[in-house]
């Protein structure tokens, strides 16, 4: 069985790291990070991402010249054909009540991460439902 390809567009280097690492060790994911929309779609299209964590705020990322939030990039991935099965979950660290359930219903993303993330293990395993259920 190959390694599950996890996609993580992060502006942070810090949260990027954090995210890598505990996908990689913990989970056992292959991991991308990534700040480049140009770069998210040609590993979505390519065909082997099993899941793509998004964070919400993106700081300076740009598509087409526009600055860009991770709700944009989850709506351009659910727009394209060869990229709208595959699950994406947003990483906020806004998570209000309500908050996370709108963007949610804003980006047509399939779930959510609060950040920081606390508990590392439901982080993976959730991470882990999500890939295997696209699998499946």
């Amino acid at each position: 069985m190959s390694m599950k390809h996890v996609v993580v567009v992060e502006d942070d280097p810090l949260n990027a790291m954090l995210f890598s690492k505990l996908l990689e060790r913990r989970g056992g994911f292959r991991v991308t990070v990534t700040g480049a929309p140009e770069e998210m779609l040609r590993l979505v299209r390519a065909g082997d991402v099993a899941a793509v964590l998004m964070d919400v705020s993106l700081v300076d990322v740009e598509w087409e010249g526009r600055p860009v939030t991770g709700v944009d990039l989850c709506r351009l991935l659910k727009a394209d054909p060869a990229c709208a099965g595959v699950p994406v979950i947003l990483a906020t660290a806004h998570a209000m009540r309500g908050d996370a359930e709108a963007l949610m219903a804003e980006s047509g993303a399939e779930d959510y991460v609060s950040k920081p993330v606390v508990d590392h293990e439901a982080f993976v395993a959730r991470l882990r439902q999500w890939t295997e259920r696209e699998a499946a």
